[in-house]
């Protein structure tokens, strides 16, 4: 018989604490729900937590397969899976609790002829921090298997999701995440799902590319192009503030971009433009647009009120931007990359509300504080009212 044994153990006991013996081909459903095969009584189970189906081969023998069905997960051997082979031994633990089952197989039915297992690579002796063994060249550690990604190691998280670096035998990307409490949210769905499909659709050497979007285990998640660099904010914390030159030249870059996006058809607003925000790539200083999970269309319903207080145009923080509200946050950016400084440090109230006082600054001259003063005026129609009209403004200060 291709017979699978699962028992139920807990953590720091010597016995289990029940037994099922199975036999192909039905499938064996694993939860809360005393209708399912395999009944495991914890609150943070799901009714179907899990299932083990078995598949014959031509050749005599098979293999039984675990999938996951709760968003609470399901780990086996310590991973999370969404699906996965079974091999004798292994132990299936969900939702991180500390009841697990414990896999026996009849391996000699279950393992098909004429198949010989490869020697699994220990991956031993390599340097510190390796991604990639030196000696079989899969990754050394992988942390969660996600379709059919496999994570490496976390990069970041936000309000929105957490990116992981990961692999998908190919190439290295980022994968994003929807965070679990963000999922629960309608609105913060519809934002995450916009990111995926805004970013399908643009194509240029300043957005990085999309590849792929799906839900495993109740969960969206967004793959994209890994750009090896850093962001605006880090570089600048990191080294200092950075020469007008420079600046002039990334903000040229940047404002290429934007034209990009404000000439889609419907023009489209980023909405978050802020050195988190824009990233300089290490091996050319090419500069990328990053998190388009902001994104507004010209003409949809206004009144959401999305951005960075310290970057952020007036009129967008009335919840009604438009594409010289992107142009805006270049002003308070240029302040930020030329003092290292937050650009809410050089903020006064004047007779015409809030504006930058850069007077006292040494490195901003007369001719770029008219500049910074003319991107950031109050009303939309009293600034560079294109991206190609502020390239022209900023090109004359100096730059590339």
């Amino acid at each position: 018989m291709k017979s699978i044994q699962i028992s139920v153990w807990k953590e720091g006991q010597s016995h289990s604490l029940q037994q099922w013996q199975f036999s192909p081909p039905a499938p064996i459903h694993i939860g809360r729900s005393p209708e399912q095969q395999v009944v495991i009584d914890q609150p943070s189970i799901s009714r179907l937590q899990a299932t083990i189906s078995f598949t014959s081969l031509r050749h005599g023998g098979g293999y039984w397969e675990l999938s996951n069905h709760s968003a609470n997960g399901t780990l086996v051997n310590g991973l999370s899976i969404d699906r996965v082979l079974l091999t004798d031994g292994d132990r299936i633990q969900f939702a991180q609790e500390r009841v697990f089952l414990l896999v026996r197989l009849d391996v000699e039915q279950i393992v098909p002829p004429l198949i010989v297992a490869p020697v699994k690579c220990q991956h031993l002796d390599n340097p510190p921090n390796t991604l990639f063994c030196t000696h079989c060249g899969q990754p050394v550690k992988v942390i969660q298997q996600i379709h059919q990604y496999q994570v490496l190691k976390p990069l970041g998280q936000g309000g929105m999701g957490t990116t992981y670096l990961a692999w998908d035998e190919t190439k290295l990307l980022v994968l994003k995440e929807m965070n679990a409490d963000m999922a629960l949210i309608p609105k913060a769905q519809e934002l995450f799902e916009r990111e995926a499909k805004i970013l399908h659709s643009l194509h240029h050497p300043g957005i990085p590319q999309y590849y792929d979007f799906f839900v495993a285990a109740g969960r969206k998640y967004l793959a994209m192009e890994l750009v090896h660099g850093q962001d605006l904010d880090v570089y600048v914390m990191e080294r200092g503030k950075i020469s007008l030159s420079q600046a002039i030249d990334w903000m040229v870059q940047l404002c290429e971009i934007l034209g990009y996006i404000h000439q889609q058809q419907p023009p489209l607003i980023h909405r978050d433009v802020k050195p988190a925000n824009i990233l300089v790539r290490t091996i050319d200083r090419r500069i990328f647009l990053l998190d388009f999970g902001a994104v507004k269309e010209i003409g949809t319903l206004g009144g959401t009120k999305i951005g960075a207080p310290d970057y952020m145009a007036p009129e967008q923080n009335n919840g009604q931007p438009c594409t010289q509200s992107d142009l805006y946050a270049i002003g308070p950016t240029l302040i930020f990359l030329l003092t290292g400084r937050n650009p809410a440090d050089f903020i006064e109230l004047t007779p015409d509300g809030y504006r930058f006082n850069l007077a006292a600054i040494p490195t901003i001259s007369p001719q770029l504080q008219a500049l910074i003063d003319r991107i950031t005026q109050r009303r939309a129609r009293d600034r560079y009212q294109t991206a190609a009209d502020l390239i022209v403004a900023l090109q004359s200060i100096g730059g590339r």
